[in-house]
């Protein structure tokens, strides 16, 4: 059996003239004006506004008619939103659930803003509850920021989903998360780990707002260690593929191996934005050696080849730019190593990524194509490194380049910077050497 307030508000029916003994004329500045017939008993009962103007206290009660037309000027982007309200009014109650009142987003923010003007509390609840649970688009939540707002402390539910988070629960996604961008996952994980990878460096990046991550020393020391996982990893890959396996075996190892290399490419990003890149780079400077051998000894007219020789020098060019421009400082006999090491490798490997053209000839381009900005990084950091060398290095460096007809990585300028030091090193350190000998004397 109905409870007898619903029996009663049961028995009106929205618009019925019939039964109607009070006229809501809706009304806006562009001349619309409807009038829509309603009853007071609902309207007094849902609505503040509408009580107080139906009371005996409004001023203008004792007007003829002033009581049986209540006029409600709008804007028309809100006229039909005035328009479900007043409907709403006729079915809104404790028995009705929300979704039963509001269908989209839209509606349930305008209504919303209606239900608060005219003082119903059953009304905003409603919208306030259907808008807290159901998504929104894009567009919707910029809108739910502007108006919601304005509503007053019982629509903040709304925003709960959009507050801040505690920089504890921040923390432990931030490191959840690394865990996962630097792991193996199965192949069908690959599209998730690689969203980790762009929102971890989302959360640490400055943009137009601050960073969502400081990362204290707690912080760094855990990716650090992932990092160091990641090595472990990249050692075993490294040991796998210089057996020469079956071809079977070879093809899975060198996808792996292709992984674990854009794995470290990525954490050097991270790593350099934490300012805690030096024992990546001493790392990977101890294993150049046996990294070189090992990929040189790859078949080069194998396309799976090619591509790790072009994330190997994803990985490289960012070390050799921190040991360039002296963000990690290595001993002098390191950093000759790295340029002897390296330099003939990417000598070799641009003539190879150039060559190779993708299998899909309807995009025409290259398939392990490398950044421009790549090989012009790398050209830059080898000057750098080399520049910072003692002379006589320098001079069997720039030999060896210059024996290849100036191949690529182009040495100009460390050229001209070695002949100019040459050629007036004795009259220089022959001034110094004379200020030592007067101040000697004196």
């Amino acid at each position: 059996m109905e409870p007898r307030d619903n029996q009663a508000q049961a028995s009106y029916t929205f618009g019925d003239r019939s039964s109607s003994d009070i006229v809501v004329r809706l009304r806006n500045e562009e001349g619309r004006d409807d009038w829509i017939y309603c009853h007071c008993k609902i309207l007094s009962e849902k609505s503040q506004y509408f009580a107080d103007r139906l009371s005996d206290k409004w001023p203008t009660c004792k007007i003829l008619d002033s009581r049986y037309c209540v006029e409600v000027i709008c804007q028309e982007s809100d006229y039909d939103h005035h328009i479900n309200l007043l409907r709403l009014l006729y079915v809104v109650s404790d028995d009705v659930h929300e979704d039963n009142l509001c269908h989209n987003v839209k509606s349930a923010l305008g209504i919303l803003c209606v239900a608060k003007e005219l003082s119903c509390p059953q009304i905003v609840t409603a919208c306030v509850k259907y808008l807290e649970a159901v998504p929104w688009e894009e567009g919707e939540e910029e809108e739910i920021l502007r108006i919601v707002p304005r509503i007053g402390s019982e629509a903040e539910p709304i925003l709960a989903r959009l507050q801040p988070v505690d920089q504890s629960a921040v923390t432990e996604i931030f490191v959840s998360a690394f865990r996962f961008a630097t792991s193996s996952p199965l192949l069908p994980l690959g599209d998730i780990k690689s969203s980790a990878q762009e929102q971890i460096e989302y959360m640490i990046t400055e943009d137009d707002d601050a960073p969502l991550l400081i990362a204290d020393e707690e912080i760094k020391l855990e990716v650090k260690e992932c990092v160091k996982s990641l090595f472990v990893r990249f050692f075993q890959c490294l040991e796998a593929i210089s057996f020469k396996p079956l071809e079977s075996e070879a093809i899975s190892q060198k996808g792996s191996f292709r992984m674990v290399l854009s794995d470290l490419s990525w954490a050097f990003q991270i790593l350099t934005k934490m300012e805690v890149v030096r024992d990546f780079v001493v790392t990977w400077v101890d294993t150049s050696e046996k990294l070189v051998k090992v990929v040189e000894q790859l078949e080069t007219s194998v396309a799976e080849t090619i591509e790790i020789r072009v994330k190997v020098i994803e990985v490289t060019s960012k070390v050799v730019e921190a040991i360039g421009y002296g963000t990690v400082i290595l001993p002098t006999a390191k950093r000759l190593q790295m340029v002897k090491l390296w330099l003939p490798f990417v000598r070799n490997t641009k003539p190879l990524v150039d060559s190779v053209v993708t299998e899909d000839e309807e995009n025409g381009s290259v398939r392990q194509k490398i950044d421009g900005e790549i090989w012009q990084a790398l050209e830059s950091s080898f000057v750098s490194i080399i520049l910072a060398l003692p002379s006589a290095d320098q001079a069997e460096i720039l030999t060896e380049w210059l024996s290849k007809n100036g191949l690529y990585p182009d040495l100009t300028e460390a050229f001209e910077v070695w002949c100019y030091r040459s050629k007036v090193a004795k009259r220089r350190l022959g001034l110094l050497g004379g200020e030592e000998e007067e101040n000697g004397m004196s």
